[in-house]
């Protein structure tokens, strides 16, 4: 029995150097990913660092912002890096579901349906100013990202993998949009925001060239199958018993809210963790790194603002 276990836990040593090798040998790749972007969404090195890790943990990501602060550059700039098909959809009020996933039409030559793939048929997909559009409409998006895939006529259709949505919302001028449910926001693995930058970065803004130009000089740092490689790596990235008790306070903690964590919302917070962890070159997981997702990851979740979210952090370090 004795011999058995020390079996397995040399197995586990085993397992453990051989991710940590495979980590280390993509960290040049994701240093220079992060240089590359940083150089076009100047002065937001977190938030560049969360959307990546968001990328790699396989959530999707919704960025609040006023308009014209870079969202579409960043979506767009990834896209390239990651060496995937980027597609935008500008969301309208009259917009249908058929306008997103697709639409049978009948092909009068050959006397049957043929299916039109709408452009939710990418791998990067902007869905900007997803408030503006329909419940209806929504719910076929969110429903896509949940699933992987979209069924029309009760056939279904498989979604390019990896497939991630980068959904924008403007937080000011509500009139005639429909404001996602908590429900769906849960669907979101981080809300993020950019913000302004600083007058510095955007003197430097003002000197170089716009931003599309410099996005076509970028060459592609990962590949199709690099991303899915890293995505399984973010997966075993280890977590111990200290760092998963964390997580399970701070889930304790904001239930004692008017409504708490959900074990999904719990669930991505372990999987957020993991990808970060994997960004910063390592094979586990530390509490800082929980810290660093938690606002991300929880605060939409709890209909929470950045400060309130931050004092449940220091609730439970207090403990």
């Amino acid at each position: 029995m004795w011999g058995t276990d020390k079996a397995t836990v040399q197995e586990e040593k085993l397992k453990n150097r051989e991710l940590e090798q495979d980590i280390q040998s993509f960290s040049p790749k994701i240093e220079r990913f992060l240089v590359e972007i940083n150089q076009l969404i100047l002065d937001k090195p977190q938030q560049t660092k969360l959307a990546l890790s968001c990328l790699l943990a396989g959530g999707h990501v919704l960025f609040e912002d006023l308009p014209g602060l870079g969202k579409t550059t960043l979506a767009s700039a990834l896209a390239r890096l990651a060496g995937l098909h980027f597609q935008r959809i500008q969301f309208t009020n009259d917009m249908l579901a058929s306008d997103v996933i697709g639409i049978n039409i009948f092909n009068q030559k050959e006397h049957l349906f043929e299916f039109k793939k709408g452009p939710i048929f990418t791998q990067i997909l902007l869905a900007d100013e997803i408030n503006r559009c329909s419940p209806k409409t929504q719910s076929a998006l969110l429903e896509a990202m949940e699933e992987g895939a979209v069924t029309v006529d009760a056939v279904n259709y498989e979604l390019p993998q990896p497939f991630w949505v980068l959904a924008t919302q403007n937080p000011l001028f509500q009139s005639g949009t429909y404001a996602l449910p908590e429900s769906q926001l849960d669907r979101f693995l981080m809300r993020l925001s950019l913000g302004y930058p600083s007058r510095q970065a955007e003197k430097l803004l003002l000197q170089q060239n716009s931003r599309q130009f410099l996005i076509h000089q970028l060459d592609a740092v990962f590949t199709q199958a690099d991303i899915l490689h890293l995505r399984e790596l973010a997966k075993q990235v280890y977590l111990s018993d200290a760092v998963l008790n964390y997580i399970l306070d701070l889930a304790a903690e904001t239930r004692k809210q008017r409504h708490g964590l959900s074990t999904r919302g719990v669930l991505a917070l372990k999987a957020a963790t993991q990808a970060y962890a994997l960004v910063e070159g390592r094979g586990f997981v530390t509490s800082d790194d929980v810290q660093s997702v938690f606002v991300a990851v929880v605060a939409h979740r709890l209909s929470l603002g950045e400060v309130e979210a931050k004092q449940i952090l220091q609730s439970v370090e207090a403990m």
